[in-house]
């Protein structure tokens, strides 16, 4: 008797396994575009004058194994007030940099990047950022009851427009996450922006001796814009939340118009510290 239930079971279950259809994915394509990441950040009490530019190309969903390093670009930044032009070196690798960037409050920066023929521009200015004035630890204010996560506190100045844009990430960790925050309603205050790591069991929480990098940026209403739809993008698991669209930064193509990249040029100071929680 057991030897025929066995017998009949594996029989069972090959007939679900001969059944099994393969399923092929069309994932629509499309021809290669440029990214453009350009963050030149001035951190408080350093020259500023190191800075990198990465560029990439856009590439299919499934193919991982293809390299998108671009490397037969040329870059530079332009102060436009003065037309002193920062030439960026290439490093073969996606990256350029250069070490003679000088970074002046207010002042009107120009990205150009040649790439196959055509030049792609942008404009930032960079704005000073607010210091953080402290940085404290609680379990009280998070969605998660009894979760670790960190305050960071500033003073927003009086009688200005500011948008903030925060940054997180806990040493260790591959991707930083964004926080954005404006002053319309708290012009003059005091802000308090907390952050606490949300995952599928507790290990993804923050723990006692965690350390978290935090940068503070101020920053153009037009990259918090940017920075706002990102987030609401980037997996939030909301399904109320609006469709995906196509995230355009502020760079565009002076040949072509029409092959326009993606990424974003910006430029700003940023105030950096670190916090290691207790217990």
């Amino acid at each position: 008797m057991k030897k025929y239930i066995y017998t009949s079971l594996i029989a069972i279950l090959g007939l679900f396994l001969s059944c099994t259809d393969v399923i092929e994915v069309e994932v629509p394509t499309a021809d290669p575009r440029l990214v453009i990441e350009a963050s030149l950040d001035w951190e408080k009490g350093t020259p500023g004058n190191y800075q990198t530019v990465k560029l990439s190309t856009t590439t299919p969903y499934f193919d991982t194994d293809q390299s998108n390093a671009v490397t037969n670009a040329v870059v530079s930044v332009t102060r436009l007030s003065t037309n002193d032009i920062y030439n960026f070196v290439n490093k073969n690798d996606g990256t350029y940099t250069t070490n003679e960037f000088v970074p002046v409050f207010n002042e009107d920066y120009a990205l150009t990047v040649q790439y196959e023929n055509e030049t792609y521009t942008s404009t930032e200015t960079l704005l000073p950022t607010t210091p953080i004035t402290y940085i404290t630890q609680s379990r009280s204010g998070g969605l998660l009851p009894d979760a670790l996560e960190v305050n960071v506190h500033f003073d927003d100045p009086e009688d200005e427009t500011n948008f903030y844009i925060l940054k997180f990430l806990r040493q260790g960790d591959l991707y930083p996450e964004l926080r954005d925050v404006s002053d319309e309603f708290l012009n003059g205050n005091e802000i308090n922006i907390f952050y606490e790591k949300r995952g599928d069991d507790d290990e993804d929480e923050f723990q006692p001796g965690d350390t978290v990098d935090i940068n503070l940026y101020n920053v153009s209403e037009r990259y918090y814009r940017f920075i706002q739809l990102l987030n609401s993008q980037s997996g939030s698991g909301n399904p109320f939340a609006p469709t995906p669209v196509e995230l355009r930064g502020n760079c565009i193509n002076l040949t072509n118009p029409e092959n326009y990249p993606y990424g974003y040029f910006r430029v700003t100071e940023t105030d950096k510290q670190d916090y290691t929680f207790i217990e």
